[in-house]
């Protein structure tokens, strides 16, 4: 499993020079590398080194760091309790205080009574299943589900677990079943001829849907390695150091390269998994790629076999997707060739040369949006990109720039950076993107393990690139990198901030590659052991400082607050539920003496601007349902348990439609916002029908988005007020 990719909220940073502390303390281990076993043991070893030695607050490896880790098993491996037994939890309970020990004496006795528990209870519970399937369920019996973790209790025996599946299956089988003839029911109103289906019959289809569905789920569990589950466990003894200090095992970590750089070296196609037949098939083929390029792959073509150059082909029938990408992947300008199996049957080997794909949806891109007021330029930038690996690798700061001066040219009265949803990357582009904005000057400032501060300053220019109108949209997705652009911004009053109250982390990660705390003679007797064909350990994502505000605050925990608040779905959510908080183990919130800034060009209205905004806010109707939503989901969400009765289930679910049907009629009669691509992007887009294709969707989602046109409202308030596009030298 690729663990990282849920901690993608964070600041990467490989280290260069900063490992110099760590050679001093490269760890010596005794033991002979003869298995697996004894490498796992390295692994932790070496991890709880590094955490010791350069986590920006390590803790103390005590009873409550043992529960942590504890309770976060049972919680990722078996949120449902499904398959651990009362008497299991009994037996492995003697274990939560006493992990800590185990940790420091280097021994795996929990997990591997854990793990070997669990692969019994799901060999076990991979029985169950089908014989309760097999026979019909009734849903007219008043009984309920309780889907809320700390509520539910684990099973007692082989008959409290058959009897947590029935339930479990039976609720999955009544939302199959009233889909099913709900189905059948708006079929009947276009064609009211057409041959019903008996509930008996309906009942039997919805069991036998749901067999299938758990015949893929057991399957995919198998597909779980031993080594990714030890992987889990060694990220869950990082993590109860703080939620993103991780473990990345060396695929992990090429993977979070290609994540963080937007691109890498392959052929460009995309790939789907049929669980049911084992067949791995072409989806879409990204513009501007080898098989862009070489033009006889397409999208339903379904790959038979892969092979290097002349090499012998690998049959990949069955073969999981991840170990298709690998076998594509591969060094630039080496060839890979396809055995693909075209939709009229025939089949064909295809050469392609590797060489770099750029995934464009990482990437920003702009759009203008076209209002009453006149054009309002709106950026969208999905997360803080790259290219570590490569000097001339795309990276946001220069991006966004080259969109600023775009839009510019374009002649707009002001400018939206959409950050929702961005959960970070590299803090060396925010901080240069900062400057486009504000020119030179500290943007945030970084204090480490030592409580030394560094003070990180924008040298992009002496003065802003742009100085017009300037709001940022943010949300809880909004994270890391994204926090420090909108807390800078707002603290320079440069930029309206709009939207939810963000993520809450103010904490920085760096890569630390493991394999360099090994002496010399670990690390050959790692090449020379039974795993020689992968010898490294992998890296560590560490945190090792916390950053804050130039006001002196930090965003750990508390995010940025905007100026000008958004109904969400989440407003009345718990605040504790939410975002960095979520987690116990989360550092705590604090603050440093502010830095010297210079605002300039500021906004000095924002009380009026707020004004103005929850006026509209008010008078819609569409925002008026999202608070609706957000009530009601709030309810949901304290009541976890959903019944098995039919009667009582369309009843839950038609206030939900009823909500949902309101919003769509609404949403049908809003005002859709005018949006036209930038001259200078049309050859890029015009390139193929599939660019012209997802330009085109992308537009229209942007056209239907309430947020994104009241902020458009909020912008044009800006541009007739206080400040004026030309503003200042930069514009």
């Amino acid at each position: 499993m690729l663990r990282f990719m849920k901690n993608k909220i964070l600041i990467p940073l490989l280290i260069i020079g900063a490992l110099a502390a760590f050679f001093s303390f490269r760890y010596t281990y005794a033991g002979k590398h003869s298995s697996s076993q004894e490498k796992r043991k390295l692994v932790l070893e070496t991890v709880m080194a590094a955490v010791q030695h350069d986590h920006f607050s390590p803790r103390s490896v005590d009873d409550t760091f043992s529960t942590r880790v504890y309770r976060k098993m049972f919680d990722y491996f078996d949120n449902g309790k499904i398959f651990f037994t009362k008497e299991d939890v009994n037996k492995l309970g003697a274990y939560e205080f006493k992990i800590d020990d185990e940790i420091k004496a280097v021994s795996l006795e929990f997990y591997d009574s854990f793990d070997a528990i669990y692969q019994r209870r799901i060999a076990e519970a991979e029985k169950y299943y089908q014989p309760i399937l097999d026979k019909p369920f009734s849903y007219t019996v008043n009984e309920r589900l309780q889907l809320d973790n700390k509520k539910d209790e684990y099973g007692s025996g082989e008959m409290g677990m058959k009897e947590k599946w029935r339930k479990v299956l039976k609720f999955h089988s009544l939302e199959k079943y009233v889909d099913l003839k709900d189905q059948q029911d708006k079929k009947l109103i276009d064609s009211p001829k057409i041959k019903t289906k008996t509930d008996a019959q309906f009942e039997a289809q919805a069991r036998e849907d749901i067999k299938k569905t758990y015949q893929r789920f057991f399957k995919n569990i198998h597909k779980l390695k031993a080594d990714d589950r030890y992987t889990t466990y060694i990220n869950f003894i990082a993590e109860a150091e703080d939620p993103h200090t991780s473990y990345l095992p060396p695929v992990d970590k090429a993977s979070f390269e290609t994540m963080m750089s937007g691109s890498f070296f392959g052929i460009g196609a995309q790939l789907k998994e049929h669980p049911e037949s084992g067949k791995i098939t072409i989806t879409a083929i990204v513009t501007g790629s080898p098989s862009w390029k070489q033009g006889e792959l397409k999208a339903e073509d379904e790959i038979m076999k892969v092979a290097q150059g002349g090499n012998t082909p690998v049959d990949v029938t069955g073969f999981e997707i991840n170990d298709v990408v690998k076998l594509i992947r591969g060094d630039k300008g080496t060839e890979v060739r396809l055995t693909i199996k075209k939709t009229d049957g025939t089949i064909k080997v295809i050469p392609i040369l590797r060489d770099v794909v750029k995934l464009e949806e990482t990437f920003a891109r702009s759009a203008i949006i076209k209002s009453g007021e006149g054009k309002i330029g709106y950026i969208y930038l999905p997360e803080f990109y790259a290219d570590f690996n490569h000097t001339s690798g795309r990276r946001c700061a220069t991006d966004v720039y080259e969109e600023v001066r775009k839009l510019k040219s374009e002649g707009v009265n002001g400018i939206i950076l959409d950050l929702r949803n961005n959960g970070g990357g590299s803090l060396g582009d925010v901080v240069e993107m900062s400057g486009i904005f504000v020119g030179k000057g500290p943007v945030v400032q970084v204090k480490n393990s030592n409580a030394s501060v560094n003070i990180l300053k924008s040298q992009i220019t002496d003065t802003a690139i742009y100085s017009g109108p300037f709001a940022i949209m943010v949300n809880e997705g909004s994270a890391s990198a994204s926090e420090i652009l909108a807390a800078a911004m707002q603290d320079y009053k440069r930029a309206i901030i709009v939207g939810a109250p963000t993520y809450g982390k103010g904490t920085v990660q760096k890569m630390v590659p493991l394999d360099e705390m090994l002496n010399p003679m670990t690390r050959i007797q790692l090449q020379n052991g039974p795993d020689s064909s992968d010898p490294t350990l992998g890296s560590l994502k560490l945190t090792m400082e916390k950053f804050y505000r130039v006001n002196g605050g930090s965003t750990q925990l508390k995010g940025v607050i905007p100026d000008i608040q958004l109904p969400d779905h989440l407003d009345y959510i718990d605040d504790e539920d939410l975002g960095e908080r979520r987690n116990k183990s989360a550092l705590p919130y604090d603050e440093i003496a502010p830095a010297n800034i210079r605002p300039s060009n500021k906004i000095t209205n924002v009380n009026e601007l707020s004004l103005m905004s929850k006026s509209r806010v008010e008078g819609n109707q569409v925002f008026k349902l999202i608070e609706q939503t957000s009530v009601l989901r709030k309810k949901k969400l304290d009541d976890k348990s959903v019944t098995l009765n039919e009667k009582e289930y369309r009843k839950d679910q038609e206030e939900l439609k009823a909500l949902s049907k309101k919003i769509e009629e609404i949403q049908k009669k809003a005002t859709t916002l005018d949006l036209i691509s930038l001259a200078a992007d049309k050859e890029r887009i015009n390139v193929d029908s599939v660019s012209i294709n997802k330009n085109k969707e992308w537009l229209k989602n942007i056209s239907k988005d309430i947020y994104i046109g009241e902020t458009v409202n909020i912008v044009n308030d800006l541009s007739k007020s206080t400040m004026k596009v030309g503003l200042g030298t930069g514009y």
